[in-house]
């Protein structure tokens, strides 16, 4: 790949970006630096697009590579464009997923090291989190002078691993001098609430006074215990001094990419980092912003959540599909998805169907992005396309994993066309409604669901955080990925259906509260052959089975 890259410094003047301005990470690797924000202050802003996706399957869909292919297929058509993305985790690339760097002519660049531990973001994370975890604990054994009630600790330790033997754990134990016995939850660390607060703050400042805010468990009167209370936030601040900074990298045609933070869609807010896109914003003419899983998911919080706490629109969206995601909610078999199939086909338009109504319930631009394979059949594509039309929907072909750029010449005209409407996002709620009127919109609208059922818990949730005042925050709604309901084997588009709401917690550095939906795992674990067995690394460099 080395001879495939430009020197980051080159990718960076290109968009006007000094020497001054980068931290370097190597010849090909670079943060970027504050006073690069300080210098686009106020500068104009490019126009925005959105990349979401149908619902995921075991064959992908490709959002990754088709975010990457549009942004460079801007730049073919001299429109300055920047892609921005998420940060890989190191649960999924050893999972289940693989490598999430985009695929064929169409990646970021150098691959392997965005894998992998890229410029220590996430680690600092980890870092962060698990030093309150320890002043948390630390605290309680030296006196418990804030009366912390060691029975609501909500404060969870994270790894950046999938690893389902620490989702419940016991820690302390061994005698007094080893703390207090008591249970204690692992989850990932890109679920933590450190990580949605790196993505969110504004600069240095605002970070630390999100980590301030954070709660992390409740006194025996019930009052709130923050970061802040427990003096964490200034040492906290110090191991993400680094990571506040976005990373910029590039793409297999040489075109800037901010890679920049990483929380997952199904169990955070799902999109790369604010500061990221407000640079991209500044420095192209249009940025293009991929959010996790699909519209339900990283679609819904992108426009609900994400642009309005950073203050911009979204301009127009691609939802990216493929033949045999399709076929695969039309009820074709895992292994029959490339055999020409015209009923399982017609039968998938179900679940591209609400994908549609979910984007346009926002009223921006749409457009259908299918994303081809050499084994795709004719009939098969222009009957989607045909039926993408009926729907009053553009709806185009695009290759970037095999032709790059050239292969999404056709979607980048279409989404520059539709980037000048002029229309406005228009959320599907208020962030001043009830906590059960959020979620309720959310689940009637994006997920369809004709009820929703509270457990015992999660009402007591919602009474307890409604009478501390946090019922003003937005809701973020974790659940599977893989249905638009929370069955995770509930394919195509599920009807009269409900959604199971299991309990609600609060992210008050992050500015909102999750409302957990049926069996979705905060720890994920590893799939019965990880990605892991089929990794390795040969004495001479070369990597096989990241990819």
């Amino acid at each position: 790949m080395a001879e495939r890259m430009l020197r980051i410094k080159d990718v960076a003047a290109r968009f006007g970006i000094t020497e001054e301005e980068l931290y370097y990470y190597g010849p090909h690797k670079a943060k970027l630096e504050p006073a690069l924000a300080r210098r686009l202050c106020g500068a104009q802003r490019g126009r925005q697009v959105l990349v979401t996706a149908t619902t995921p399957t075991p064959a992908g869909e490709g959002k990754t590579t088709m975010a990457i292919g549009l942004s460079m297929a801007l730049n073919r058509l001299g429109v300055k464009s920047i892609v921005t993305l998420r940060e890989p985790s190191l649960g999924p690339v050893f999972g289940m997923k693989g490598g999430a760097t985009g695929g064929g002519a169409a990646q970021v660049l150098p691959a392997d090291e965005i894998d992998l531990h890229f410029t220590g973001d996430i680690h600092a994370v980890t870092a962060a989190n698990n030093l309150l975890a320890a002043m948390i604990d630390n605290h309680i054994h030296q006196g418990n002078r804030l009366g912390i009630d060691t029975r609501r600790i909500a404060w969870r330790r994270v790894i950046d691993m999938n690893d389902r033997a620490l989702r419940e754990i016991v820690i302390g134990l061994g005698g007094r001098q080893n703390g207090f016995a008591r249970e204690d939850v692992f989850t990932i660390s890109v679920a933590s609430e450190v990580m949605a607060v790196l993505c969110l703050a504004e600069d240095f400042p605002d970070l630390k006074e999100r980590l301030a805010r954070m709660v992390v468990g409740y006194t025996l009167k019930g009052k709130p215990v923050t970061a802040a209370d427990l003096k964490a936030v200034g040492s906290m601040a110090l191991l993400l001094k680094d990571a506040i900074k976005p990373n910029l990298v590039q793409t297999s045609e040489g075109t800037p990419a901010i890679i920049h933070g990483g929380p997952f869609a199904n169990i955070a807010h799902g999109t790369n980092s604010i500061q990221a896109i407000r640079l991209a914003q500044a420095l192209s003419e249009i940025t293009v912003t991929e959010a996790g899983f699909a519209s339900e998911l990283g679609g819904e919080k992108f426009m609900d959540f994400v642009s309005r706490t950073g203050k911009f629109n979204v301009d127009a969206v691609v939802l990216v599909t493929t033949l045999r995601a399709l076929k695969y909610h039309g009820s074709a078999g895992k292994n029959d998805l490339t055999e020409k199939n015209l009923e399982a086909l017609v039968r998938g338009f179900d679940n591209l169907d609400k994908h549609i109504e979910n984007m346009q319930a926002f009223g921006v631009p749409l457009i259908v992005a299918v994303n081809y394979f050499p084994n795709n059949d004719a009939e098969e594509l222009q009957l989607t396309l045909r039926h993408v039309l009926d729907r009053d929907v553009t709806g185009l072909v695009g290759d970037p994993y095999n032709k790059g750029g050239e292969g999404c010449l056709d979607l980048a005209r279409a989404v520059t066309e539709a980037t000048r409407s002029g229309a406005k996002v228009k959320p599907i709620y208020e962030p001043e409604w009830s906590i059960v009127k959020k979620i309720e919109t959310i689940a009637a609208t994006m997920y369809g669901a004709a009820r929703i059922n509270y457990t015992r818990q999660a009402r007591k949730d919602i009474e307890s955080l409604t009478e501390l005042g946090y019922d003003g925050l937005h809701v973020i709604v974790a659940k599977t990925p893989n249905s638009l309901s929370d069955d995770p084997k509930a394919l195509g588009r599920p009807r009269n259906f409900a959604i199971d709401v299991d309990r609600v917690f609060l992210s008050a550095g992050a500015g909102f509260v999750v409302a957990v939906c049926g069996e979705i795992m905060l720890m994920p674990g590893l799939p019965r052959e990880p990605a892991a067995e089929s990794i390795d690394i040969d004495e001479a460099g070369n990597i096989r089975g990241l990819f």
